[in-house]
C-alpha cells in the first residue's frame, strides 16, 4: 500500500512555502493550505503515515508536484547488484528495489529513499557524496 510519511509531507511543505511564500494578507498558497491541513490531521491523530489514496486531490497534486523537483533514483553510476550484491554498495537498494524502480510508484520510490538516507551506509553516502550532489 502506498504511504505518505510526515517527513516528506514536511519536505513538501517547505518546497511550498520557498516557492510561494504567503502574501501581505498572510493567505497560504493553495499547495501549501492543502499539505498543512494534511500534516495538521497527522499530527493531531500522532501518526507518521497516510495512505496516498487518503490525500485529497490539491493535496495529492501539491505533493505529486514536490515529488517532481526530487532527484528520482538514487543510483551513483557505481552499481554491484549487477556483480552479485543482494545490496548495492553505490546506492543502497536491494537488487529487487534497482530491478524494479521503474515501475515503482513516487510513494514507494520515497521509502525506499528514507531507508537508504537513514541508514547512510552505501558510498552515496560516504565516499562518493560529493557525486550525488552534483546535478549532472
Amino acid at each position: 500500500m502506498d504511504m505518505l510519511h510526515i517527513t516528506d509531507l514536511e519536505a513538501a511543505i517547505n518546497h511550498w512555502r520557498e516557492c510561494a511564500p504567503a502574501g501581505a494578507d498572510a493567505a497560504l498558497a493553495p499547495q501549501l493550505a492543502a499539505l498543512a491541513e494534511l500534516y495538521a490531521r497527522m499530527v493531531i491523530e500522532r501518526r507518521d503515515t497516510v495512505s496516498a489514496a487518503q490525500l485529497s486531490t490539491p493535496a495529492r497534486q501539491a505533493w505529486l508536484d514536490w515529488y517532481a523537483h526530487t532527484p528520482d533514483a538514487p543510483c551513483i553510476a557505481i552499481c554491484s547488484t549487477s556483480q552479485g550484491d543482494a545490496v548495492c554498495k553505490g546506492c543502497g537498494r536491494t537488487e529487487d528495489e534497482v530491478r524494479d524502480w521503474p515501475a515503482l510508484s513516487p510513494w514507494a520510490k520515497r521509502a525506499v529513499w528514507r531507508r537508504i538516507t537513514r541508514e547512510g551506509t552505501a558510498l552515496r553516502f560516504t565516499r562518493y557524496a560529493e557525486r550525488a550532489r552534483s546535478p549532472g
